[in-house]
C-alpha cells in the first residue's frame, strides 16, 4: 500500500517535469526551472498530507516545515533568475531538448528522494508520542532554514551594492563558510529525516540514503562543484581570493 501511494506521488512529480520540459525547451528558457522544483516539493508534501495523513501534529510540523522551505526558496530563485535575465548552469543544455530533459528528470529525482522520509513519515498511520528525536530533527531544519535564509540575504545585498560589482562575497557568514546556504540546506534536510525517524521500523530507516543523496548531489555535483570552478576562473588570479580558499572551509564553518 505504502509503495503505490509513493508510486503515485512520483507520477505527479515526474509528470509535472517532463510536461514542463516540454514547454520549456519550446520557449528556450530555464527561468521557471527552479520555481517548478519547489512548487513540485509544496505540491507532493500537500497532496500526501491531505491525502494519507492521519492529521497528528507531528505530521502537520514536518509538512509545514516542507512547505515554507519551498515557498521561501521557490521565490527567491525565481526572483533571482528574473532580475539576472539567466541562468548560466543552462546555458548550453537549454538549446538541447534531449539535454534539457536530463535536467528537469533529475530535478523530479532530487524531490521525490529528498521527500521520502518525510512522506513515510506522514503515510504512518502509528504515530506515537512527540519525543526528543522529533524536537531535535526540528531544531536542525529551523537552524538549517535561518542559515540558508541569512545566507542568501547577505548574497543578494552584497551583489545590489554597484561598489560591489564583480566581487566576491566573504563577509557575513560566508566569512566562514564558502557555501553557507548549501551547508543550511543539508541541514534542514537531516533535520527532517530524524524526526521521521521517530516513527520508522525495519527497512524505513535506509531512507537515510535520502539526506545522504542530498549531500552528494550538493558537494559533488551541481552544487559547490560548479561555482567552485566558476569562481577559480574568475577570481583564481587574485591574491586575496587564493587567502580565501585557503582560510575559508568548504562548506562547514569552522571544520
Amino acid at each position: 500500500m505504502t509503495f503505490m501511494k509513493l508510486l503515485y506521488l512520483s507520477a505527479i512529480d515526474f509528470g509535472i517535469q517532463w510536461i514542463l520540459w516540454g514547454l520549456a525547451s519550446w520557449l528556450k528558457t530555464e527561468k521557471f526551472y527552479d520555481l517548478a522544483g519547489s512548487s513540485t516539493f509544496a505540491l507532493i508534501a500537500f497532496l500526501a498530507y491531505n491525502k494519507y495523513s492521519t492529521g497528528h501534529i507531528r505530521t502537520k510540523i514536518q509538512t509545514t516545515a516542507i512547505l515554507l522551505w519551498a515557498v521561501r526558496l521557490g521565490f527567491y530563485l525565481f526572483s533571482r533568475v528574473l532580475k539576472e535575465g539567466h541562468d548560466r548552469r543552462f546555458k548550453d543544455a537549454k538549446e538541447d531538448p534531449s539535454v534539457f530533459f536530463v535536467y528537469w528528470t533529475l530535478q523530479g529525482v532530487w524531490v521525490i528522494v529528498t521527500l521520502l522520509p518525510s512522506l513515510l513519515m506522514v503515510m504512518q498511520r502509528r504515530q506515537p508520542p512527540l519525543s526528543a528525536l522529533d524536537w531535535l530533527g526540528w531544531l536542525m531544519w529551523l537552524v538549517g532554514f535561518i542559515t540558508e535564509v541569512v545566507a542568501d540575504y547577505q548574497k543578494s545585498q552584497f551583489r545590489s551594492n554597484p561598489a560591489n560589482a564583480g566581487k566576491f562575497i566573504n563577509t557575513g557568514l560566508w566569512s566562514i563558510s564558502r557555501h553557507p546556504n548549501y551547508f543550511g540546506e543539508i541541514l534542514l534536510w537531516c533535520g527532517l529525516f530524524t524526526s521521521a525517524s521517530s516513527t520508522f521500523t525495519n527497512w524505513e530507516y535506509l531512507t537515510i540514503l535520502s539526506p545522504m543523496f542530498l549531500t552528494y548531489l550538493i558537494t559533488q555535483m551541481s552544487g559547490v562543484p560548479p561555482l567552485e570552478k566558476y569562481g577559480l576562473q574568475k577570481w583564481g588570479l587574485l591574491p586575496e581570493y587564493r587567502a580565501y580558499l585557503k582560510n575559508t572551509p568548504v562548506l562547514v564553518p569552522y571544520l
